[in-house]
């Protein structure tokens, strides 16, 4: 296997070697037209001018200088000055083009060495078209060099301007890829913590009574008990459903039922009052048809709210807030702050993720969460949701083939 040093040894051999060959070709022209074989002085000059080839990269200027002196000795040799003759003189004007920094310094320093080759043009004798010719030649063959290289610079610039651009493509790519793999993370785990940890904790608070009541009320009890079993199933098939969209099977089967809103509130206060916890529902202002987004995410921090009042709160007591006005949806939850005589709060656990998860919800849908304890005892959630506006959501409603119900304002349930 050839290594890149080696490759470009080879090729700058070959390099060395063509100026060499086309230069002692084109010391077998004579004046009168004539070829013969090369003579000494081809031999001399071609030497010269090749020997200093090597290091052209690293000092093109220097390199051209020699080049064309070399081609200026030409003449005074009986040497035909023609394009083959000063082919090294080329070279160093391709290679001025490619590592000369600067386009003005290059080209001037290729034009000075035409100028000079040509101007040693006639002193081979008297002026005459032909020699007229030979000048207009010497002088355009380093110009035409300088172009070709340049030509290759611009190009070598060009291509690595495309692959930097498409480097950089691919890491924006990569950050891309990566920021939404953090993002679904971050959603995985938020709907796993609202859809599992609410029927947990309810099985908590569920069992918490039963064990209370155990000896006192065995009715109560076994009614504790029952519903436990029946609010474990549902966290078993909630847990179920949500892994099984995580399955990478290639399977599309579509879920089971619509995503939660606040239609299913009544059912999820229900079974918030099953557990024990005494929930009142207060709704100002007349309800509208929301955005899916915003239905969900309203329900998904009623639901935890509560949630956090089994888990967290010394009392049994919630109060649950809807309120229309002002162009969004303004949702509250509070409890009470504690009452005597109830089962034992779990108010021992350790802080969860559920302020953050509900903070990222209202954020994602273009609103906000505040949180934080009240003056009179307890805790209070307010979340503020942006509502289309009354002409967006009837046509909203006449696409689906839906319009916003009424309610009456200040109705409480």
């Amino acid at each position: 296997m050839v290594t890149r040093t080696g490759t470009r040894r080879w090729r700058e051999g070959a390099v060395v070697a063509a100026a060499f060959v086309i230069c002692l070709l084109g010391g077998t022209v004579r004046v009168e037209n004539t070829l013969t074989p090369p003579t000494a002085a081809a031999y001399l000059v071609a030497v010269v001018s090749c020997a200093v080839l090597p290091p052209r990269h690293r000092k093109p200027l220097a390199v051209l200088a020699v080049t064309t002196a070399a081609g200026l000795v030409a003449q005074p040799l009986r040497l035909v000055l023609t394009p083959p003759v000063i082919a090294p003189a080329l070279v160093a004007a391709y290679a001025c083009a490619l590592g000369v920094p600067g386009e003005r310094r290059a080209v001037g320093a290729v034009s000075l060495s035409a100028v000079v080759l040509a101007a040693s043009v006639p002193l081979s004798g008297d002026l005459s078209w032909r020699d007229a010719g030979r000048m207009g030649t010497v002088a355009a063959a380093p110009l035409v060099a300088w172009l070709v290289g340049q030509a290759v610079r611009t190009r070598r610039a060009y291509l690595a301007a495309v692959e930097e651009r498409a480097r950089r493509a691919e890491d924006s790519r990569e950050l891309e890829a990566r920021r939404r793999v953090a993002e679904e993370r971050v959603r995985i785990a938020r709907e796993l913590h609202d859809l599992v940890a609410h029927q947990i904790t309810l099985a908590n608070a569920q069992a918490t009574v039963a064990a209370h009541f155990f000896d006192s009320r065995p009715e109560q009890t076994r009614a504790s008990l029952r519903e436990l079993v029946e609010t474990t199933g549902h966290a078993l098939d909630e847990l179920r459903a949500t892994v099984g969209l995580l399955r990478q099977t290639g399977d599309t089967a579509a879920p089971d039922g619509p995503a939660p809103g606040l239609d299913r509130l009544p059912d999820l206060l229900e079974s918030f009052r099953r557990a024990g916890l005494e929930v009142s529902v207060r709704e100002e202002g007349a309800a509208r048809t929301v955005p899916p987004g915003v239905d969900l995410t309203a329900y998904r921090i009623v639901q935890e709210a509560l949630t956090n009042v089994t888990k967290h709160a010394a009392g049994r007591g919630a109060r649950v807030g809807l309120d229309w006005g002002g162009g969004r949806l303004t949702v509250t939850v509070s409890d009470d702050g504690g009452a005597p005589g109830g089962p034992p709060a779990l108010s021992d656990r350790p802080p969860g993720y559920g302020l953050i998860g509900m903070r990222e919800r209202a954020t994602a849908v273009g609103g906000e969460l505040t949180a934080g304890p009240r003056p009179e005892g307890g805790f209070l959630v307010t979340a503020r949701l942006p509502l289309p506006s009354v002409r967006e959501g009837a046509a909203d409603g006449e696409r689906t083939g839906r319009m916003p119900e009424a309610t009456d304002e200040g109705r409480t349930a």
